[in-house]
């Protein structure tokens, strides 16, 4: 069962609208949002949740965010998974997905890391690519550039679309957290939510 959900992200009030921080968009919109109480902690932002649904009943759920911008973001995860004794099977890693396109959600079990350097500093510090991933999609620009792209803010039209992933999204995640990932795929291994 998944017991650490990590939200990559870079820290700043300057990066809170860019694309790579889809994940922490995600987190700030839950609908359990305001009941997290968040502290300082792993190299980033760490907060407890106590999750009633599975057959084990209710159980605490670790969620994480790495304040050791994204480059990084394997230290505080591999900080978070040594103190609570996790293996790479109990962590799902939210990410933004360049080669999914917007308004994509993917759920995945390891593979390829597709040039983020947020889960290959995950991978590095895991030593394994091995652990569950939660994509959101975000689409390829249309120029060269992708670290400006992903480094750029939302257009309006792109958050409308965010908005309407927030509902079906936030379901599957309690789907995997009561029932567990694998029973998820293929059902969201890529799934269009908003045309």
């Amino acid at each position: 069962m998944i017991s650490l959900i990590v939200f990559l992200g870079n820290y700043g009030s300057n990066y809170a609208g860019n694309r790579h921080n889809v994940a922490w968009i995600f987190a700030n919109n839950l609908s359990f949002a305001s009941s997290l109480s968040w502290q300082k902690k792993f190299r980033g932002q760490y907060a407890s949740y106590r999750f009633s649904g599975g057959p084990d009943g209710s159980r605490q759920v670790h969620f994480l965010k790495p304040e050791t911008y994204m480059n990084l973001s394997g230290e505080s995860v591999q900080d978070a998974m040594c103190f609570f004794k996790l293996t790479s099977e109990e962590v799902l890693i939210i990410h933004d997905e360049i080669e999914l396109p917007p308004g994509t959600l993917s759920l995945k079990w390891s593979g390829g890391l597709g040039g983020h350097n947020g889960l290959r500093s995950i991978k590095t510090s895991l030593n394994t690519p091995d652990f569950w991933r939660l994509r959101f999609g975000i689409g390829r620009p249309a120029h060269a550039d992708v670290a400006s792209y992903v480094l750029s803010d939302f257009t309006e039209d792109e958050r409308s679309v965010l908005a309407l992933m927030q509902q079906p999204a936030e379901g599957l995640l309690e789907t995997v957290l009561s029932e567990g990932p694998k029973t998820c795929l293929p059902a969201w291994a890529k799934k269009k939510l908003v045309d």
